[in-house]
């Protein structure tokens, strides 16, 4: 096991690589420590959870919203849980959001750690402490910044996803390549999802790899006013397209990155799409896909990274280097349309 600490505007994170879950004991007192899990996620490690205080939560998005929070805090006051207990999500990014958002929040603030047990919450979700809910069709739209004390990585968690959970993961990992790390882009392209999966030195790598690259931009940025912005790529059109078409998340970045690197072509004469496209598919992500643009923008619009009629959108540079990139919405819509008549005839 590997330990790195890391420490965003003060607040230390200490992130435990290459872990199993029965160190968790070590890092917290049974007796104080809550786990929040799913019943997806209990079902498949019972065993592991045996010993624990645990509240069961049914699985989903749908789920990520303000009643199941409700019912949480009943749980909670139930267990008599006080200002010195400690909260852990042991799920995906659905658990990791619900669980950093519950414990900010009751008693104005209590600990909590997560173990992420799916590639995407590992790469992505459970890191930069954003915590937050869903309200209607609306993504994130209530939440918090706020810390984890730790964060424990167990590989081995991830023998029970299916294929899609980790193509999910992936877009993820991909969108960071894009932006961040041309060398990752071009690791990855070398590989699929198959040979990945089969190779566990190679997996640690990447989530390890994955891990520094987000913390690094975070720690850096927390409250979102530069650099981490461009963790955003592929993520506008991407929460649209999610909300109203039932797809996975990694489904719907896949499609808001290809666009985006489309719009890069339009804007800055970036050619990437193809190179893109490709990764994409040796992933098992979708690359193109038709969809009802007034329906979609409808949602879009109402995206955090709006201000007024502008919307702060990321591009690449080249593959590896993102940028932000203003854009009115009206101009936005427009090339949403032409996109998407693009991708009707097959271009």
């Amino acid at each position: 096991m590997a330990t790195k600490k890391y420490s965003f505007a003060g607040e230390q994170v200490e992130m435990h690589f290459d872990a199993s879950l029965s160190r968790l004991s070590k890092l917290v007192d049974r007796q104080g420590a809550i786990l929040i899990t799913d019943e997806h996620v209990y079902r498949s490690h019972t065993s592991k959870f045996k010993g624990w205080n645990c509240i069961v939560l049914k699985p989903g998005e749908e789920y990520k919203i303000q009643p199941t929070v409700d019912a949480v805090v009943g749980q909670l006051i139930k267990m008599q849980a006080d200002r010195t207990s400690i909260l852990i999500g042991v799920g995906g990014g659905v658990i990791t959001d619900l669980t950093g958002y519950i414990a900010s929040i009751y008693m104005r603030g209590i600990r909590f750690g997560f173990v992420p047990t799916s590639l995407l919450a590992m790469v992505d979700a459970s890191i930069g402490g954003k915590n937050g809910i869903d309200v209607g069709e609306y993504k994130n739209m209530v939440g918090v910044i706020r810390q984890p004390e730790f964060i424990l990585f167990d590989t081995s968690l991830l023998a029970t996803l299916p294929d899609q959970e980790w193509s999910n993961g992936f877009a993820e990992i991909i969108k960071h390549a894009c932006i961040k790390d041309a060398a990752l882009f071009s690791l990855i392209k070398q590989y699929d999802l198959k040979k990945v999966r089969s190779n566990s030195k190679l997996i640690n790598s990447i989530i390890h790899r994955n891990v520094d690259l987000k913390s690094t931009v975070v720690a850096k940025d927390v409250k979102e006013k530069g650099d981490r912005r461009l963790l955003n790529f592929g993520h506008t059109l991407g929460h649209a397209l999610e909300t109203q078409y039932e797809l996975m998340h990694g489904q719907a970045v896949a499609l808001g990155m290809v666009f985006a690197a489309w719009l890069s072509e339009q804007m800055n004469g970036t050619s990437c799409v193809s190179e893109i496209e490709e990764v994409l598919s040796r992933y098992g992500l979708p690359a193109r896909a038709q969809f009802d643009v007034g329906r979609v923008f409808k949602i879009l619009q109402m995206d955090k990274k709006r201000e007024r009629k502008l919307m702060r959108f990321i591009l690449l540079k080249k593959i590896g280097k993102g940028i932000v990139h203003e854009i009115e919405l009206s101009q936005l819509k427009q090339q949403l349309k032409t996109f998407n008549t693009l991708n009707q005839k097959g271009s």
